[in-house]
């Protein structure tokens, strides 16, 4: 029994949804479908989640909806059209769409979420009906009806554990199921979602939910590649790999899979399979176990990502300073801030963050307070900061792996400002400036896949 995850651009207009009908015909065990919302049909389109994000503002602002609402309502009603629904079997959905404003909801948050979730709802809604036009046993589910319930977070949900139990009850239904992504019902019935690109971590928990031998996860690309194809030309793709080599590489900018989705099919052991809905011929990108892993390569992957600052405290005899860093982190608690890495020296610490939880004024304030609180002889933010990931199983008992990390980035003068090697040993972060992050993958890639 498989699970099966359609994304945005699977989705994006009647072509594309032949080819997932395809899909779902090909294989009987393709049981549960999980859809998207529909994403862009060309580089200047607009995706049905952002319409649905500027339909929940001007509701929230008592401004008019009703251009809004055509330009979402035409995404649907022309793969309907494509495929020949009549206007009176969609109607019911345009219906849903237009009521959204006169909901109750418990806050604008809510609201805000109630409004995205619905590309994904009225999309599964639509797919059910092409299915059952085709003939397939299938049926929409309600998340609601499922009991897919997470927490009371109106836009950044997590899942409650007994979902998976309230889940495991339709693995044997006989019609297919398809689903919504991105989103749950908390115990109280309100709509919430989860983070941005959230349909993966739904596919995920339903595969662990009913125990599926395979989470399949439909996108846009043949796989998952060793870097970035627009960093490195035509970079070699990874047949196979780990949930925690996906999940290292996906914190650096992977982002065909979602990283927090990796959660579920880690805790239900759910093989995943990363695969094009343009091309289902292709063996895509398969992701495992640790356990009885044995890797062909030092390195797996290399990613790099931009969004990233650090902040440099120096201060004389700061290791024999009691409390200095309970201090500091009493500091984020109270600007309610995360941090990444805090690697530190005897007289001094780098804290690195995600710097889009930021603003200008938040980050002054935040800078003011350690000063007055810790008083450092010197205080840095560093804006210009990228980290380069260097992944892979075949580290871990590779001697010299470090040495073939850095000798071409010193041959190519590119300066190495932090380098943390992960406790499982199949990691090594390096921080660098913004400018040199392209080169440092592109060398890195080459040094391993020549």
């Amino acid at each position: 029994m498989k699970v099966v995850k359609f994304g945005g651009s699977s989705l994006a207009n009647g072509e594309q949804f032949q080819k997932v009908l395809n899909i779902i015909n090909a294989d009987p065990t393709r049981k549960v479908i999980v859809t998207s919302a529909p994403g862009k049909r060309f580089e200047q389109d607009t995706k049905v989640t952002d319409l649905l994000i500027d339909y929940a503002k001007k509701t929230i602002k008592h401004q008019d909806c009703a251009v809004i609402v055509q330009q979402i309502w035409a995404r649907y009603s022309e793969i309907a059209q494509f495929f020949d629904l009549s206007p009176d079997t969609i109607a019911p959905l345009h219906q849903e769409l237009c009521d959204l404003p006169t909901i109750s909801y418990p806050d604008n948050d809510f609201l805000m979420a109630a409004f995205k979730a619905h590309g994904e709802k009225l999309n599964a809604q639509l797919l059910a009906l092409l299915l059952q036009q085709k003939n397939f046993p299938a049926r929409f589910l309600d998340p609601q009806e499922a009991g897919f319930l997470v927490s009371n977070v109106a836009n950044d949900a997590q899942v409650l554990e007994e979902t998976y139990q309230n889940l495991s009850r339709w693995r044997d239904i006989p019609e297919i199921l398809v689903v919504p992504g991105f989103y749950g019902v908390t115990p109280t019935g309100s709509i919430a979602t989860f983070s941005r690109g959230g349909s993966d971590i739904t596919g995920a928990i339903w595969a662990r939910g009913t125990a599926a031998d395979l989470y399949e996860n439909f996108t846009d690309v043949n796989a998952i590649y060793a870097a970035d194809p627009r960093i490195v030309t035509k970079p070699h793709p990874i047949k196979i790999m780990t949930y925690r080599e996906l999940r290292e590489l996906s914190y650096a900018g992977f982002s065909v899979f979602h990283d927090e989705a990796l959660i579920p099919a880690i805790q239900g052991q759910v093989y995943i399979n990363v695969k094009n809905t343009n091309h289902p011929e292709l063996p895509g990108t398969l992701i495992v176990p640790e356990k009885n892993f044995h890797p062909k390569n030092i390195i797996t992957g290399v990613a790099s990502s931009n969004h990233f600052a650090a902040l440099y405290l120096h201060r004389y005899l700061l290791n024999k300073e009691t409390g200095f860093t309970l201090k500091l982190l009493k500091i984020f608690y109270q600007f309610n801030i995360s941090y990444e890495h805090m690697p530190s020296g005897i007289d001094d610490l780098t804290v690195i963050f995600d710097k889009r939880q930021f603003t200008e004024k938040l980050r002054q304030q935040m800078c003011a307070e350690i000063k007055r609180v810790l008083q450092p002889d010197q205080l840095e933010w560093i804006d210009d900061y990228a980290i380069i990931m260097v992944v892979g199983e075949g580290m871990r008992n590779k001697i010299g792996a470090m040495q073939n990390i850095t000798t071409p980035l010193a041959q190519r003068h590119v300066a190495i400002h932090m380098i943390n090697q992960g406790a499982s040993r199949i990691s090594i972060m390096l921080g660098t400036k913004k400018e040199d992050a392209a080169a440092a993958v592109t060398q890195i890639y080459h040094q391993f896949f020549k």
